[in-house]
């Protein structure tokens, strides 16, 4: 049996998934330039408002996220400077309101009432986490999801996972980490576009794939990104107002898309505002491409009872 997720089956996901909880009052993240942490301390009042426009991706919550369908979740995280304890939260330009092992927590929950579903945490960035911070988020991941870790050294077929109780795949972007724990994965590469046009985005996607698909997990990001001379033309704009008028082409490309093993196939299709213009339904329903058999749902039924049994 193949590996369904990385040669068969279109999985959604979400970018930057928890963004829908950024603290409006939190510092500006580390990684942030020296002139929006300049900007941000000068003029506070005018800043901080434009940069919580254009760091939002989502306000669906993990769980609304995981209901709806997305089975890719993206987690930037990062530790405070300025925080003595250990931990940890999510970050996008301002750090989240919600602490990553309280997610962990959420996320768990969510697949003890789920047992037949599968998610993939992708755990990047790492703004600010030193050798002890590592060692302290692998221990939470760990001791939550305990026997639900899929090691890496086996291959994630539907069928072997349903069988051995596996739930959660965890790719890791710090590839000493991930050399010495067995529960962790390599970093899943992202195809990021880093345009701000449908157009230039499509574009760069098309050109990835003739240049041929990674042989593992791999993400085609369909979400646009901002620069600064964007927001200046765009005043009164926002991410959410770029994302909605980009949907319909993108809606367009999405479908056109076929599952396989081939070089030009995509995996994982992950976007902002997932929760807008059936955007999982569209990935899901690729699918019936090569199993017409799939159980998707109509439309309007909702798709919290998809089945990949037919794999």
């Amino acid at each position: 049996m193949t590996c369904i997720f990385c040669s068969f089956l279109y999985s959604p996901g979400s970018h930057d998934t928890m963004t829908y909880c950024l603290d409006k009052n939190s510092a500006v993240s580390g990684n942030e330039s020296k002139l929006v942490k300049f900007l941000n301390k000068c003029m506070p009042c005018i800043v901080r408002p434009i940069i919580m426009k254009w760091s939002i991706t989502q306000v669906l919550t993990v769980t609304e996220q995981l209901e709806a369908g997305v089975r890719y979740l993206d987690f930037r995280i990062a530790h405070k400077s300025s925080d003595p304890s250990t931990n940890l939260y999510f970050v996008h330009m301002v750090y989240t309101t919600v602490i990553v092992q309280d997610i962990l927590w959420e996320v768990l929950k969510w697949l003890e009432t789920h047992p037949q579903e599968v998610v993939i945490l992708a755990c990047r960035n790492f703004d600010g986490l030193t050798k002890k911070l590592h060692c302290h988020l692998i221990t939470c991941i760990k001791q939550i999801f305990q026997c639900k870790l899929c090691p890496r050294n086996v291959v994630p077929t539907l069928r072997t996972m349903w069988q051995r109780g596996y739930q959660v795949i965890v790719s890791y972007e710090e590839d000493l980490e991930v050399l010495k724990h067995c529960e962790l994965w390599p970093a899943i590469p992202y195809w990021w576009g880093n345009k701000t046009t449908t157009h230039a985005l499509i574009q760069f996607l098309e050109l990835m794939k003739q240049m041929g698909r990674p042989e593992t997990f791999f993400v085609a990001g369909i979400n646009l990104t901002e620069n600064l001379r964007y927001i200046l033309v765009h005043p009164f704009g926002s991410l959410k107002t770029m994302t909605l008028r980009s949907l319909p082409c993108l809606k367009i490309w999405v479908r056109k898309q076929y599952p396989g093993p081939q070089k030009e196939c995509i995996n994982i299709i992950a976007g902002d505002f997932i929760g807008n213009d059936d955007f999982v339904r569209d990935v899901i329903e690729l699918n019936t491409k090569i199993n017409p058999q799939l159980d998707c749902p109509s439309k309007g039924s909702g798709p919290k009872n998809i089945s990949f049994s037919a794999f």
